[in-house]
């Protein structure tokens, strides 16, 4: 063959290719989106500063300082709302448009959909800590930052519930997803042992930590006081599995 020619290659991208053009395609529609904006940074901001604001008020009392204990709690919060409510929410709705019925048939394959989306996830969230973050440290939050414990437990996190967040939008319909996601996020808020530890809770403490939600502000509590919470990265590990696989069993592109 002369040079300069070209012959036709047909074939998928390599796996980290396509992972990567899906994870900056979902990160530019995220970033897009009013609706995802509020729920990913405008709510834990009126959270986290109302909370604050009015710890004595509602009678609000910890061993610490209230901001060094709520303010990793909202950082949970943060990762949630991205990680699991906003993502059922957008793919819930991708798939009523037809938006995931043409990816499906593409090489892109359940898992690389859902890498790829996670990936965007966790751009989104590096800019919610900042934002967070910085309103936390203006609150006079003192973070003892434990590195080796936040960031397995913020991509834990992540990874269980975008699995479970992509279990919701790809077996149920746009409107049920909306519901669903809403529904369960309001639930956790209030019940989860996300923003407030789950010695708040009392008895039910013993239950909630179980959960995603409540593993994950644990974590993150331990972690900004300089633990490594092994327990809840393991109890978040096993949710991340669980979701993972149960979303890539029963996702339907349409």
């Amino acid at each position: 063959m002369s040079a300069g020619t070209f012959a036709p290659a047909p074939g998928a991208a390599p796996l980290a290719r396509q992972v990567l053009a899906q994870a900056g395609m979902e990160t530019r529609l995220l970033l897009r989106n009013g609706e995802q904006l509020l729920l990913a940074v405008v709510i834990p901001l009126i959270v986290l500063v109302g909370a604050v604001s009015a710890a004595d008020r509602i009678g609000l009392s910890f061993d610490d300082p209230t901001v060094d204990v709520l303010t990793p709690g909202v950082l949970a919060l943060a990762v949630m709302s991205t990680a699991f409510t906003s993502l059922a929410i957008a793919t819930g709705f991708e798939r009523r448009y037809g938006v995931l019925k043409r990816l499906g048939t593409t090489p892109l394959s359940r898992g690389a959909l859902l890498a790829g989306k996670v990936g965007a996830l966790l751009i989104v969230e590096l800019l919610q800590f900042v934002v967070l973050g910085s309103a936390g440290l203006l609150l006079g939050w003192s973070p003892d930052v434990s590195v080796v414990g936040v960031v397995p437990a913020v991509l834990l996190g992540t990874a269980a519930f975008a699995g479970l967040g992509m279990l919701v939008a790809g077996t149920l319909r746009a409107e049920a997803t909306l519901a669903a996601a809403n529904l369960v996020y309001l639930l956790l808020l209030a019940g989860g042992a996300v923003v407030l530890p789950a010695s708040a809770y009392g008895g039910l403490g013993d239950v909630v930590q179980w959960l995603p939600s409540g593993a994950l502000g644990e974590a993150m509590r331990a972690a900004f006081n300089g633990e490594v919470p092994a327990v809840e990265m393991a109890v978040l590990a096993s949710w991340a599995v669980v979701g993972g696989a149960a979303a890539a069993r029963w996702f339907k592109w349409e």
